[in-house]
């Protein structure tokens, strides 16, 4: 069984399309919606989920792009789904402007093969991207609806290697109670309050440097698009329709970002494409892409 959080700040009704698609009966679903999208917006959503069994509504709090806030919203949403189940293996972070690309049952039977393998995306930060050390080496706020730059530098962390990669990820149940509750997380959870983007870099780091002996599978089972977006940040390109051919043969499981305003019809595509074979087949596809992720190196062993 999967453990879901949702991270909702617009589009409720793309949302609803994207639930209706990843919901299984079974699975954990905690959904929080960022408290500055207003109590209309999650009167509604919680009004649309209460016919769902093993789900909830994380308590709202403000989110804010570069900020700690995302962290601890995933932080809160794990702790929460632990206690919400004890049946679930592993948890799986998802924005309600993602869309499965492959059936819940595909998805789990998928994990279930893995031997506990941590899917996040995690690089050596100073070897890799050395432009982005300046998140780390001087302190940032998180104030007034905004990210305040004070420019005051700080000490890395005594023996530790920073590591960076994407915020998604599909992480075991052991990691989430390790991450939540155990106090070699805590000095982590001190150190990245203060820092710039630490949604890409907390995790990750927690992972590579505490969590015991982690089999690490450097990829976080996204298709996603990088494009670039200002001096210091990449961001999701839109799946259109013009990218249903290529969404549809990814081995991935989710893809993102999507936007119902802008094209609908690839989330019909989608939607359809998830009754078919392709997405419903399970063993012989996730055996095909765990063999390729081995060769390619992306799975290994790390203490």
């Amino acid at each position: 069984m999967i453990a879901y959080l949702i991270l909702v700040h617009r589009f409720p009704e793309q949302f609803k399309r994207m639930f209706r698609a990843i919901h299984a009966s079974g699975n954990h679903y905690l959904i929080h919606v960022d408290q500055r999208s207003g109590p209309a917006m999650t009167a509604d959503i919680a009004a649309f989920l209460k016919p769902y069994a093993n789900t909830a509504m994380l308590p709202s709090r403000k989110m804010l792009w570069g900020g700690y806030s995302l962290v601890d919203a995933e932080l809160r949403g794990m702790e929460k789904l632990l206690q919400m189940g004890a049946d679930w293996k592993y948890y799986i972070n998802l924005s309600g402007q993602d869309f499965p690309l492959k059936s819940q049952a595909y998805i789990a039977d998928y994990l279930g093969q893995q031997d506990g393998a941590q899917f996040i995306r995690a690089v050596p930060q100073q070897a890799v991207r050395p432009d982005t050390m300046n998140r780390l080496s001087h302190y940032f706020l998180e104030a007034f609806n905004r990210i305040v730059r004070t420019g005051i530098p700080r000490r890395a962390m005594r023996g530790i290697t920073p590591y960076i990669g994407t915020q998604w990820k599909a992480v075991t149940r052991d990691f989430c109670a390790f991450v939540t509750r155990d106090p070699r997380a805590n000095p982590f959870k001190r150190f990245y309050r203060r820092t710039l983007i630490a949604d890409e870099g907390f995790f990750q780091t927690v992972m590579m440097n505490g969590f015991p002996a982690p089999k690490l599978a450097n990829d976080d089972l996204r298709t996603i698009d990088w494009v670039p977006d200002g001096d210091i940040k990449l961001r999701p390109r839109t799946f259109l329709t013009a990218d249903a051919l290529r969404l549809t043969l990814s081995p991935d499981l989710f893809a993102r970002k999507f936007d119902a305003e802008e094209d609908s019809v690839i989330l019909d595509l989608l939607e359809a494409h998830l009754r078919t074979p392709a997405a419903m087949a399970r063993s012989s596809d996730a055996d095909s892409h765990a063999t390729m992720l081995q060769s390619t190196g992306r799975i290994a062993s790390t203490v």
